[in-house]
């Protein structure tokens, strides 16, 4: 038997702000909406060949480190061109550790994530 991940579910109390971010930030074309059976609203941002990205609304924000995030790897632009690109469309710089290879970022409700040099 064969599992592939079909989306990365974010807990996020605004989902179209936040979708919008990572759409912006992935280059994600195609964003959903969707409503399940108890009435709670879904925004789901989709591309080609890549998990969707799912931003479920809940009422409470985040309260403590991430135990899962993302490592994001520039194609075609410097580490620091891809931050300061990020942080334009609200991510926060939270760690930029000169012995690591990686820079952390926060999205706009705090999930951390982190940039690395150009792949």
């Amino acid at each position: 038997m064969t599992t592939r991940m079909i989306a990365v579910a974010f807990d996020c109390r605004h989902p179209d702000a936040l979708a919008e971010f990572w759409r912006e930030a992935l280059d994600y074309r195609q964003t959903e909406r969707w409503t399940d059976n108890h009435g709670v609203t879904y925004v789901e941002v989709k591309a080609p060949d890549r998990p969707s990205l799912l931003f479920q609304p809940v009422p409470e924000g985040k309260q403590v480190k991430n135990r899962l995030h993302l490592d994001l790897a520039p194609t075609t632009i410097e580490q620091q061109d891809e931050v300061e690109r990020l942080v334009a469309l609200g991510a926060t710089v939270l760690d930029e550790a000169e012995e690591d290879p990686w820079i952390v970022l926060a999205d706009p409700e705090g999930n951390e994530f982190s940039v690395l040099p150009r792949r």
